[in-house]
């Protein structure tokens, strides 16, 4: 089966949906992953679709004109102080374009409010035909893999699945042979980077390095390949900021150079999987 690789936002988040989409056709990605949900966070960019309806337009003309295809939106963040519901603008954002999935990660320690509004996330997202991919982030509530299955098991949605980031994973410390547990359909898509081998103690240096200083597929200190070559053949969608290279080499040859990495590092390392 054809590898296919996705763009993810958080690589070029300078750059604009219509911006990225054109980008990621010229550097040969079969799809985008965009962040149509504002977080206001520090200098992050607003590319919310469902009220920019000029931008909405060019993202529809760009992903038509490229053959892009965009494979899923986020950030659904579970929180104290955020109701579900809001995420609906950009749901129907996601199925106007013909995504796929909605990313979700959890940022509340009270487990019965993230159990209920997850599962809630799930309901609302039915109706658009779109699944929820729950990410655990080691600075976030929920941190591994473990906690992350809990979630998944107690809320038992069928649009519900575990999306894997191979820098949380390893940061997390989870085990590849972990992942033999996972029933094979939860697995869609993941994050696809490498980071170096020794996991920083602080939580400083820890967001500091997956938020704009992650490293090309294989340059790295992650055995990526004991990963993938445990679960089945999905999208891997390249999410690796890194400020200093974007500046440098500019957003189009940064992903450029993020794909042709990742594409060396798995015919090179990966075994083609029997699903």
């Amino acid at each position: 089966m054809t590898k296919q690789f996705s763009l993810a936002h958080l690589t070029v988040l300078g750059c604009t949906p219509p911006e990225m989409t054109y980008l990621a056709a010229r550097a040969g990605y079969d799809f985008v992953s965009i962040r149509p949900i504002y977080m206001g966070l520090p200098g992050e960019p607003n590319y919310a679709l469902a009220e920019n309806k000029e931008m909405m337009r060019q993202t529809k003309t760009a992903l038509h004109e490229t053959g892009v295809k965009l494979l899923d939106i986020e950030l659904a963040r579970i929180c104290d102080d955020v109701d579900p519901k809001r995420y609906v603008p950009a749901m129907e954002v996601a199925a106007e374009l013909g995504g796929r999935h909605v990313l979700s990660s959890i940022w509340t320690n009270d487990r019965n409010l993230y159990i209920e509004r997850f599962a809630e996330l799930c309901e609302l997202a039915k109706p658009f035909g779109l699944t929820v991919e729950l990410e655990y982030v080691p600075i976030a509530s929920v941190t591994n893999l473990k906690g992350t299955l809990d979630v998944l098991r107690t809320v038992n949605q069928e649009n519900a699945g575990l999306m894997l980031d191979i820098h949380h994973f390893h940061r997390a410390g989870d085990k590849a042979e972990d992942l033999d547990a996972v029933p094979r359909e939860w697995f869609r898509y993941l994050h696809l980077c490498d980071a170096p081998a020794e996991i920083p103690a602080s939580k400083e240096e820890m967001t500091k390095i997956l938020r704009e200083a992650r490293l090309y597929v294989g340059e790295g200190g992650i055995d990526i390949a004991s990963i993938v070559n445990r679960i089945p053949e999905i999208p891997y969608s390249i999410e690796l900021p890194h400020d200093k290279r974007a500046q440098e080499l500019g957003y189009e040859e940064h992903a450029r150079r993020c794909l042709q990495s990742a594409k060396d590092y798995l015919e090179t390392y990966s075994q083609t999987q029997a699903v």
